[in-house]
């Protein structure tokens, strides 16, 4: 069930651009992703854990940056890593 987090309330405002059009980390290996993901706070794009590289929870990992979001054309979700919940999102 989506709800709300306390680090979903840190990433707002802060327009999180995406670096790249595909995972960052597949781009420069010629690796590729069955999902991308963005992060919430540095515009990190990096792909879900059904690819085998699983670099989006990877950037969690690296960075502590807790709320991601679908970057698929369609999907409206974002995920908080840290309270492993679905993020309600703003209309």
């Amino acid at each position: 069930m989506a709800g709300q987090c306390a680090h979903l309330e840190a990433a707002k405002g802060k327009a999180a651009r995406p670096r790249t059009k595909g995972c960052e980390e597949c781009l420069k290996t010629g690796d590729s992703w069955v999902h991308l993901r963005l992060c919430e706070t540095c515009g990190h794009v990096g792909c879900c854990d059904d690819s085998k590289n699983k670099h989006a929870s990877a950037h969690f990992r690296a960075t502590d940056h807790p709320v991601i979001r679908s970057f698929e054309p369609g999907e409206r979700w974002q995920y908080c890593y840290i309270d492993d919940q679905m993020c309600a999102c703003e209309p």
